[in-house]
Formats: structure tokens, sequence, C-alpha cells
């Protein structure tokens, strides 16, 4: 039979072609896709998806949740390279949604992100998608919008190239996921709330039984002393661990000696997964829809929004069982491929977090940084970064090395463009470095916003951080991420990923930043909110170094861009769309500005992502038209919602009621309590955050002057301040329209599993400013005091028994709603 050409080459010249094949992958993936029309002629494939509610029951509990074409997740989307893709959604429900095509280099109006770059899809609306299909690979589509991934509005999508790149027989895309019977809405609300309710459903609290168990009083009070709450990996609680919908599945149509890859898409809203795999170890073949040379690899952490490919061959004595396990150890799922006995994937062990927080604590971690600081427009990042660090001796220096002598980095005696860069940007002498750096720390000792373009090469006036002088850059990626779970180093690009010599860098420090006791998460201690746009250029290189200043892990995700993750292979280093960024430690990424528009970057933990921990980065172009009429302010101040909740407690010596409706910056707050000896007291007051521990106050409180009686009120007005001390002791320094000064303080801890220990201490002061005291006293002083138990039943009940030197002592119930 006659031979193509194609084919010719291929038998006679393999290698040429597969170096042919990889350059132009690379290549293309990081050329923009600007046209929205088929310009190319390509074969059009088209796609109806119709997003609409349904009852679904995975735990025994029916729940109302959101579904595409009836399914959770939604269809597997098949197309080839070279196609031309339109897609028609349609929303069936009575709220608002969206698309976002994740990992997809598409035109800037389709990427999906209501009020940014696309228009939000309402009610009985249809939107339709078009783009060219420039890249291969695994990638996925959600819904930006609110909570909604959560509730089930995702799916896969599978590119298959142009030309098959790896030897396999046949595709099995699996999607893992998290589920929660809860209403999303509602567990971001006890989040804000900073309960310890889902620590307690997973075991997980670090109650001081445990603590003295473990010999570990003296990293627990050092966390304490940063005001730091429990270790935690995952903030939330799941039901339900899924792959394709199911917690276990089974695929047994494939037949012994088969070669099938298995392409991954970890499609969670805040679950990180551990694979493990039966049988041989898989071969790792891709990350993020880009190829990476192939690697065995039995274990490997899917972050949230990440895809990783693999090829496994079917044994002929038995089915290989694969496990996702959460990183946080609350569960797992399975998916067993092909027939007979099961040859068991290995259990991961769950993560032993006192264990933890000793290590993190023996490395004298400086931790705490501000989610919300005093002054949202100064650029104060770098100091951040070098006061919120840790110390762990020999790496510690090591890393100090790098930092200091980024520009002597070489890799496979090739210069990696993380040292050309440095050598770009920084001509200058010792003495002119010395000048600018005691310029700019009188700068921001005066809080100026001033500074010379061409010293400091701001991001044109935005307030999220510092263009690094070379001195700062993390030159060696291979120090950051010490623990090698958490890195990439393992991920190799098969072609060169470094780009050319002659493009301007423009160098960022995002230093990652959270409040766990309020929930509130954002970027160099500003939230979403008070940001303003990341402004870059066309035609350079945009390097971030992201560090996190948190006990969380981090998915960054980058819209419509492809970014490199910068790791020992240098030159060859991996090109991802999404990032993990592990506890206090740093990751460096860079990537070719070549857009145009606003793009979306963001944690995607959905969870963060809601409190602030999101950017938008702009190209400083004109806004699409289409676009005028939808308000960005819809998608920018999302964290600014009011949250609000109470708390009744009813006991046989007092009754008392909480009621908060909080943001990030703004607290109300009532508070009432009622003593069965007919003593009263109420307070209403509003309270303004000026950073995560610093918050002022004013109002009104209503109480009664005289013991056992209810015929004389009292109504004086107050203003203080409030202050989170170390020890998670919370402080109120105050004084009333009767010029008398009260402190307070009060705190709360686990002692037991569910059993919360918490007291309160008041001392007013009256020296007779307004009204007269006693003959031949100078002081009055009154006292309050609680002391008490209480014993969560479940996330909104408690029982609760308590003393309180006014009404004394007492049981009863506690209702949180």
């Amino acid at each position: 039979m006659k031979q193509t050409f194609t084919q010719v080459l291929i038998t006679k010249f393999p290698l040429i072609i597969l170096f042919s094949w990889f350059y132009s992958f690379a290549t293309i993936a990081q050329i923009a896709n600007l046209q929205e029309e088929n310009i190319d002629n390509w074969p059009e494939r088209e796609y109806h998806l119709i997003i609409d509610y349904k009852e679904v029951n995975f735990t025994g509990k029916p729940v109302k949740a959101m579904t595409i074409n009836d399914g959770i997740p939604g269809p597997n989307l098949i197309f080839e390279e070279e196609e031309y893709a339109i897609i028609h959604v349609t929303n069936n429900m009575e709220e608002e949604t969206s698309v976002h095509w994740h990992g997809m280099i598409l035109p800037n109006y389709f990427d999906g992100v209501p009020y940014l770059t696309t228009p939000p899809l309402r009610p009985g609306e249809t939107f339709t998608y078009k783009f060219a299909i420039k890249q291969s690979g695994t990638y996925w589509y959600h819904s930006h919008t609110g909570l909604q991934e959560q509730r089930g509005v995702y799916g896969s999508i599978q590119i298959n190239p142009k030309e098959k790149d790896f030897e396999y027989d046949k595709d099995l895309v699996l999607v893992l996921s998290d589920w929660v019977d809860e209403n999303p809405d509602n567990q971001l609300r006890n989040l804000k709330r900073g309960n310890e309710w889902y620590l307690i459903k997973k075991n997980q609290v670090q109650s001081w039984d445990k603590i003295i168990k473990q010999k570990a009083v003296g990293a627990k009070l050092k966390m304490m002393w940063q005001r730091m709450p429990d270790m935690a990996i995952s903030d939330n609680y799941h039901d339900l661990f899924l792959i394709n919908g199911e917690n276990k599945q089974e695929y047994p149509d494939f037949e012994p000696g088969e070669k099938v890859r298995l392409r991954f898409v970890n499609a969670a809203s805040a679950s990180y997964f551990w694979l493990t795999f039966g049988g041989e170890d898989p071969l790792l073949i891709s990350a993020d829809g880009k190829n990476v040379i192939p690697i065995n690899k039995n274990k490997t952490l899917i972050s949230v929004a990440e895809t990783y490919d693999y090829i496994v061959t079917i044994p002929s004595n038995g089915k290989l069982q694969i496990r996702a396990t959460s990183q946080d150890g609350s569960g797992e799922a399975s998916a067993y491929i092909g027939k007979g006995p099961t040859l068991a994937a290995s259990s991961v062990p769950k993560p032993d977090l006192i264990k933890l927080m000793k290590e993190m604590m023996a490395m004298d971690m400086k931790m705490g940084a501000p989610a919300a600081k005093f002054q949202p427009r100064k650029s104060d990042s770098i100091r951040v970064m070098e006061k919120y660090s840790m110390s762990m001796g020999e790496m510690d220096m090591d890393m100090e090395k790098s930092m200091n002598k980024s520009d002597e980095m070489q890799m496979d005696t090739h210069k990696d463009s993380t040292q050309m860069a440095n050598e770009k940007i920084d001509h200058s002498t010792a003495a002119d470095k010395k000048e600018m750096q005691q310029k700019r720390e009188m700068e921001m000792n005066n809080g100026e916003e001033e500074h010379n373009e061409n010293e400091m090469n701001e991001m044109d006036g935005d307030n999220m951080g510092y263009v690094l002088p070379a001195d700062k850059v993390i030159g060696d990626p291979m120090k950051t991420g010490s623990n090698p779970e958490f890195n990439y180093n393992y991920l190799k690009s098969p072609e060169k990923t470094n780009f050319e010599e002659d493009k301007p860098v423009r160098e960022m420090l995002f230093n990652l930043t959270g409040n766990m006791n309020r929930y509130v998460w954002s970027i160099n201690g500003v939230p979403l909110s008070e940001a303003s746009k990341i402004k870059i250029k066309q035609g350079e290189v945009v390097r971030i170094t992201l560090n996190n200043l948190t006990m969380m892990h981090h998915p960054m995700h980058l819209h419509g861009h492809f970014f490199r993750v910068l790791n020992k292979n240098g030159e060859y280093s991996p090109l991802k769309h999404t990032v993990n960024v592990a506890p206090m430690q740093k990751v460096v990424i860079e990537f070719d500005a070549n857009e145009s528009g606003d793009w979306f970057f963001h944690c995607h933990v959905l969870y963060h992502m809601d409190s602030g921990m999101a950017r938008v980065i702009s190209y400083d172009t004109p806004r699409d038209e289409r676009m005028k009429r939808f308000a960005l302010g819809n998608l920018t101040k999302t964290d600014k919602h009011l949250f609000t909740w109470a708390e009744l407690t009813v006991a046989s010596h007092m009754t008392e009621f909480f009621a908060t409706t909080t943001n990030i910056r703004n607290q109300v707050r009532l508070r009432g309590e009622y003593g069965w000896n007919k003593n009263l007291e109420a307070e209403l007051t509003y309270e303004r955050y000026l950073n995560s521990y610093f918050r002022i106050f004013g109002g009104a409180n209503l109480e009664n002057e005289n013991e056992d009686s209810l015929n004389d009120l009292e109504t004086t007005a107050v203003v203080g301040i409030k202050y989170f001390l170390p020890l998670l002791i919370d402080s109120d320094l105050r004084i009333d329209s009767k010029l008398r000064p009260q402190i307070g303080l009060s705190t709360a801890t686990m002692i037991f599993r569910r059993v919360l220990l918490y007291g309160e201490f008041e001392y007013q002061m009256d020296f007779g400013w307004v009204d007269d005291l006693p003959d031949g006293s100078d002081l009055k002083g009154e006292t309050t005091w609680q002391v008490g138990l209480e014993y969560f039943i479940n996330r909104d009940w408690r029982i609760n028994a308590s003393y309180d030197n006014r009404f004394g002592a007492g049981a009863g119930v506690a209702m949180i709603f």
C-alpha cells in the first residue's frame, strides 16, 4: 500500500517528527487566541449545554443541586485540535450563572468570568461561546458565579492532538470532586463565624487533651501567641468525595494488556487529592494539558483545578484500583479499571496535625500576616515577606544565599530566564542599590505613594505588590517548597519554555495572606474589593513570586495564559495554568504578556476566592463595548458581602442573645443579657476593622441602675477600641458618656473534641467625673466575669453550663442560627 509523505517521515524519522511536533505544540500554546470567528475555516464542533436544578441524593439526603445536561458532572466535551468550538449554554435556573473554560486559550470575551470578560447568563437566556481549538490536552469547564461549582456546575474537556503523541489504546476521563449536603453559602457563613464545627466533625480539633498527650503544649502556645487558630489542611467539611459523580466507580470494559490514558480533572471546590494506583506505577505524561517528560509516579498530589494524564496498562491478573484520598484525610473515592480481583492502591495515612504544628513551630515560623491592613494603598509587600518568614537553620541560609545570588543560577550550562531577567532589570551598582533601598524604606515609613518608576518599576499605581529588586527574587526555585511532595520538580517540559532574551521583565511579589478567625483571604493584605487592577504591558514577561504566608495550600490560577513554574529543570520548567503554593513556601511563575483585556487571577479554593484572594490582571486596553452595561463591581465586591448570624442561650440562671452582621471592614453587634434576678444589660455597637486585629467602635449601652429591679434603666453612649491580642484574647478598651473607662478581656479554647472552655472579664472604673461619688471615695469599680463550658451537639446546638458573678451558676442550651 502506498504510504503518504507524513507516514514515510514517521517511519523513517520518528525522532525528527516527535521533536517537530513538541516544538510546534509548545510554541502554539503560548500564542494568543484573539479571533472570535472561524477565520481558518476549521471543522466546527457544536455542543448544547443546559444548566438547571435537579434533586440529587448522594448521602441518603435529598438535596437541590445544579446540573449540566441533567448530570453531575456535566458531559465530557471532546474536540480535535484545530477544530472550531461552538457551545450554546442555556440557563434554566432562577438565578444567574456562567461558564468558564478552564485552561483554554481563547478570546477574552468568551473566557466566562461574569461582569469581567463575559456577560452573566441570566435566567432563561442562552449564550453562545465560539473559539478555535489551538491546543490539545485535558481541561475542564465550570461556573464562575458564586459557589455554584460546589453545587454541580462543572464538566471536563478532552482535546485530542492532531497527531498522537503517546502510545495508548483508549481514553478515560476521571473527574474528581467534593460534595456537601449543606448549602455552600451556609458553609461559608459558618466559616466566617469562626467556630470549630467542621474540624470537630473531622476529628481534627487540636484540643488540649490531645495537645498534652502529644507533648505539644509549647508549640500550641507559640501558635496562639501568633494569633493562629488550630492547624487545618482544609477549612471545609465535605460529606462525600466523587469520581465522575460516584464515590466508587467500576470500569470493567477494559481488556488485559490495553493501555489506557487516564485524564484526571480536580473539579473540587476546596479539596486536594492524593492519587495512588494499584499494580505497576503509572506513567505521568501531561500536567494541565501540557506534555511533560514521561515519568513513573504512583503518589501525586493533585491540587484544586489541576489536571494530570497518566498511561496505565490493564493487568491480566485483576483490576486496578485508583484511589483519590482527600489531603485532609477526611475521605476518599475509588475507581476500578478492568476485571477480576482488586489490585489495591496504597492508602495515604491521615495527617497528624499536631505533629505538623510541632514541626512548623520548631522552624520558628513567623505567622499572622494581616489579611486586611491599615492602608490598602500602601505597597509594603517586601517588608511583609521579610517579617513573616521561617528559620530552618541551613535551609534558611541556603534560601538567603539563593535570594541574594539569584543571577548566579545556571541549569544544564544554560542560563535560565530568571537569571537573564535579573541581569536585564538590575544594572545598578551596589551604592545605587543601597541608596534606592534607603529611599524606598523612607517612603514606606512615611506612607508615601509616589515612587520613581525607573527605580521601582511599580505596577502603575496598583496597590498589590512591588516589582522585586534583583536581590529579592527567589532566584533558585529548587529552594522553594522544601517538601518534595509539594513542589513540581518532577515536571519537566520536553522543550525549552524560556523566553527571548530581549524581552523586558516585570517582577512582582504576591504575599498570599489570610485570617482564619474571620475567614478573610487576600493578596498582600488586600482583598479583591479593595484592590486596583494589576496593570501589565503587551510584549513583556511578567514574573510573580507567590509567597504563601498562611497555613493553607492555595491553588493559584491565571485565566487565559500558561505560565512557567520555575523549578530545578531551568529552561525546561513546565507550563501550567494552575499552581499549588504550599503553606509558608514560595513559588515563582512567569508568563508571556501576549494578550489584551482583563484576566482573572485567583485562588481556586472557591471559599478563598469568594472571600477576597483574587486580582484582575489588566493589559489596560479599552473595555469591550459589549461589556459596558455590566458593572465590574458585581464581581470585585463579592468579598464585601454581609454575613449575619445570631446565638441564643437559655439557661436556668440567665438568658443571653448575640446577633452579628459583618463583612471585611464593618460589623454591627447586638448583645443582650438578662438574669432571672432581674439584672439586664443590652448593647448595640458599630465596629470598623482597621486591620485584621484592630477595630474602633461606637454605640449605646442599656442597663439597670439598681440590682433586682428593672424600674431604673440607664442608657449611655460608648466608644472604644478592640484589639485581638496574642494567645487569641479579644480585648476591649472603652469609655462611656459618663466618662467611665472600662477594660474587657475574653477568650475561648477547646479542651476536648466537643467541649469548649470560655471566659469573659470586665472592669469598669468611675472616677466621679460626671456623677458624684460617696464622700471619701475617689474610685468606684465594678467587676463582672463569666466562665463556662459548652458541649457541641452539632453545628447549631450546644449544651451550656456557666457561672456569672451577677447571675450565679446554671445550665441550659445554646442555639446558633
